[in-house]
């Protein structure tokens, strides 16, 4: 069952709606330049309100792969963290992603903390060396550059960091992906999908990329503000598509 992130939360109500529907995360934007930033005061209320048990630091795998190069460990690496997720997932849910960009590693840490994350989410330049220095698991961000092929994109992921990989044109802004090009990387690895999503299309993509979750700020949006209406709409619209 594809994964589903409701993000852009910026209101107790909204999270809850999202939590009501059945999202497996909800994200919370700390990046400076978002319209949809919150307060370490606000985003602490949105934890609370949800109910969930006292977030503690990840448990770390006792055996995860081997950080060595080449596509089948970034394979295996990557289908370990979703493993690590799926676990997470079967003791609370939703997790709390905080969404960074271009931050120090220290203010993410002290956020982090200060909210209850779950996970933080690094939607800037930062770098596969910067995960490793935060205090929670890692959500990274990719781009696809102009005629980038799934061998290239790839080959530019590293093993020993991040724990999952988002692939992201859009920053909110709902711009669609390739799915064609995406299809070939969740096809190697369990990837999470976003932009240009909506409860109309998701079905769709989903069918067309077979991405491991699927993340929606803008889609489930009304006038700029969530919309509880659309986001049931969207959850079971991503998780009832069956993928063989």
């Amino acid at each position: 069952m594809t994964r589903v992130k409701i993000c852009g939360c910026m209101r107790v109500e909204d999270a809850l709606a999202a939590k009501e529907a059945g999202a497996d995360f909800v994200g919370l934007v700390f990046a400076p330049e978002s319209r949809r930033r919150l307060s370490i005061e606000q985003a602490r209320a949105i934890v609370d309100a949800l109910g969930a048990p006292p977030r503690e630091p990840p448990d770390v795998e006792a055996s995860p792969p081997a950080d060595r190069s080449g596509e089948n460990d970034i394979a295996a690496w990557f289908r370990y963290g979703a493993e690590t997720l799926e676990r997470r997932l079967s003791h609370q849910r939703p997790l709390m992603v905080g969404v960074f960009e271009d931050q120090s590693l220290a203010e993410i840490n002290t956020i982090a903390d200060e909210c209850g994350l779950d996970l933080v989410q690094l939607s800037g330049r930062e770098s596969w060396a910067d995960c490793r220095l935060a205090n929670r698991p890692v959500v990274k961000t990719i781009e696809t550059p102009n005629s980038a092929t799934a061998d290239a994109v790839v080959a530019g992921l590293e093993t020993g960091s991040a724990v999952a990989c988002l692939l992201d044109e859009s920053r909110g802004q709902g711009i669609a992906v390739d799915h064609a090009l995406a299809a070939e990387i969740a096809a190697r690895l369990p990837l999470w999908l976003a932009g240009g999503l909506t409860p109309e299309n998701v079905s769709d993509a989903v069918r067309a990329v077979r991405p491991w979750a699927v993340d929606v700020s803008s889609g489930v949006e009304t006038d700029g503000a969530k919309d509880a209406e659309k986001i049931r709409a969207f959850v079971p619209a991503a998780k009832g598509v069956r993928v063989d």
